[in-house]
């Protein structure tokens, strides 16, 4: 119920969505819903990682909700404006606003509108992106104060590299801890890289398929808050990978210290 919440409120919050639109949201809100209770409902790995983890998934969950939640409401400000559409809209314009200097994630997002962009669009556009990616950072440092707090994934008690990490083969390859360091450096490479290569890659390719146009609001809504939490959660993995090997690592080293005292004492 909570994905399919996620998925259509802009269609419920918006005003002058058509029928067909509101058709289509519900189609992909009841399939990843479906998707949803198949994942969980199963014992065996499928497409979701740290499925029995928590709360990887559910703070992931519930930063994308609340970044959606907050775009709709600034757009709806726009036709109908209340006093929480003008104090989240408020908010946002003085992030985005001290976020935006040259070369920074929000200011390459700005530069992705067209040349003959009203001022008023480029500020929607710098606000919404200015709120997206404060909401992100919050994320990432809540998420390391639960693992700060919780002894993630620890603290869960027994972890299943198996179901957690479909993905991830541990009999291929070299040493399992050593991968998984290394998957965990790329993850967060990328996860600080992505908020600045996806407007350069979009920037680049718009000359053969034309430039970025941000006007329908639900496009601007879908777009801005994945260029924010697709980072995020590229940088969770990192982290989340990296406390997974440091778990077997002490797994192996209390092995070890283990058997080295077991031999001791039968000598």
């Amino acid at each position: 119920m909570l994905v399919v919440l996620l998925i259509a409120t802009p269609s419920l919050l918006l005003p002058g969505v058509d029928s067909d639109a509101k058709q289509i949201v519900a189609l992909v809100a009841i399939f990843a819903a479906a998707l949803t209770v198949f994942e969980y409902a199963s014992t065996y790995p499928g497409l979701v990682e740290f499925r029995d983890a928590p709360p990887f998934n559910r703070i992931r969950f519930v930063s994308l909700f609340i970044t959606v939640f907050l775009l709709t409401v600034i757009i709806r400000g726009q036709v109908e404006p209340t006093t929480l559409t003008r104090f989240v809209e408020a908010v946002g314009t003085l992030i985005g606003v001290a976020i935006d200097f040259p070369f920074s994630p929000v200011r390459l997002v700005v530069l992705l509108l067209p040349e003959n962009t009203s001022p008023a669009q480029v500020s929607l556009v710098r606000t919404a992106a200015g709120l997206s990616y404060l909401i992100s950072l919050l994320t990432l440092a809540y998420f390391l104060i639960i693992l700060r707090l919780r002894h993630w994934p620890g603290g869960n008690g027994s972890f299943n590299v198996w179901v957690n990490l479909p993905t991830f083969d541990p009999t291929a390859g070299s040493d399992v801890v050593r991968r998984l360091e290394r998957d965990a450096r790329l993850n967060i490479a990328l996860g600080f890289m992505l908020p600045f290569l996806l407007p350069t890659a979009v920037r680049a390719a718009s000359s053969l398929f034309g430039s970025v146009t941000l006007d329908n609001p639900q496009t601007l809504i879908w777009t801005v808050a994945a260029w924010a939490f697709l980072p995020a959660s590229l940088f969770m993995r990192g982290i989340a990978m990296g406390r997974v090997a440091e778990m077997i690592a002490a797994k192996r080293r209390k092995t070890r210290a283990e058997a080295a005292e077991a031999r001791l004492q039968t000598a």
